[in-house]
């Protein structure tokens, strides 16, 4: 068999080479309708981070690292296909980095025979390659058409302005979490401390965050409206592990969607663990169809 090559691009055959290999578009990127553009042509992504594994010249297997355009490091592997799964488990052994593979998957994934070939060929190459599971996540598209969720009146909202209260406010939250990427931060502090640089790390106001109360001032929870760079999304919603087992989480949802459509936001991306049933009981409440889903592999290097 010829010999596998492996290799970034350059800008200049970016865009030809990477799309040069053939895909039904039934898993992956091609679902968010965003196709392979370099940042150099007002897309998403950096020839430098941009691998294929080549036979004769001919691309058999390709992936790509994400990340925001002021972001110096890989923040996700977004990108995988691998018709030659021989190829594919090459080539991601062959990348220096691995930052945590997101493969996007529809709704119902398993039920559809080539779906299900076209998800379970990328990732059983990862796993090949040492990456584990780490969690299925549906994900959520809002419009308008679904209509505002009803507010309640148990609790008020209000700005905090300080990182250090909303950072010990966080540390509480993540005390007894289900969401898996929270537990597999090790311990509450250091994933509080994640989740503080992501919301900064998203280029919406800071002002939008709020912390939700009983009337009498009783600190809840937390909740935080936000844009990626794409949309806006829900960035965090968090109940104080003593006030859970209430309902809470609906209504800090709400008000978080609240916050975003008088924003004028047209759509409001959100997301949860398959298992996190409180949260995902939550969603479904407030009207928020399932759009997508979401299967995360991590990497122990």
């Amino acid at each position: 068999m010829t010999a596998l090559v492996v290799r970034t691009l350059a800008e200049s055959e970016a865009r030809a080479v990477f799309t040069s290999l053939p895909d039904a578009g039934l898993v992956g990127r091609p679902l968010l309708g965003r196709p392979y553009r370099t940042l150099a042509e007002g897309g998403e992504y950096r020839p430098d981070w941009t691998w294929v594994a080549e036979r004769d010249g001919v691309v058999v297997a390709r992936a790509a690292w994400w990340a925001a355009p002021e972001d110096r490091e890989p923040l996700v592997l977004d990108w995988f296909d691998c018709p030659d799964q021989e190829a594919g488990v090459e080539l991601l052994r062959a990348m220096p980095r691995h930052p945590e593979y997101e493969l996007i998957l529809p709704a119902g994934w398993r039920n559809g025979p080539r779906v299900y070939a076209e998800a379970n060929s990328r990732i059983e190459a990862a796993r090949s390659a040492g990456y584990r599971e780490l969690v299925e996540r549906f994900t959520y598209r809002w419009t308008p058409a679904d209509g505002l969720p009803e507010c309640g009146d148990r609790l008020v909202f209000r700005p905090e302005p300080d990182d250090g209260v909303v950072l010990e406010l966080l540390t509480r939250i993540q005390q007894g979490s289900l969401d898996a990427h929270e537990q597999a931060a090790g311990d509450p502090a250091r994933a509080a401390r994640e989740e503080l640089e992501f919301l900064n790390w998203c280029p919406s106001p800071r002002d939008w965050w709020r912390v939700a109360c009983t009337p009498d001032g009783e600190v809840v929870g937390f909740q935080a409206p936000a844009r990626n760079p794409h949309r806006p999304i829900v960035g965090f919603v968090g109940v104080l592990p003593e006030h859970r087992g209430r309902g809470y989480s609906y209504d800090l949802l709400v008000e978080c969607t609240r916050q975003l459509a008088e924003a004028g936001a047209q759509e409001i991306a959100a997301s949860t663990d398959l298992g996190n049933h409180p949260m995902a009981a939550a969603f479904a409440r407030a009207g928020y169809p399932v759009d997508r889903h979401r299967y995360c592999m991590v990497h122990p290097g």
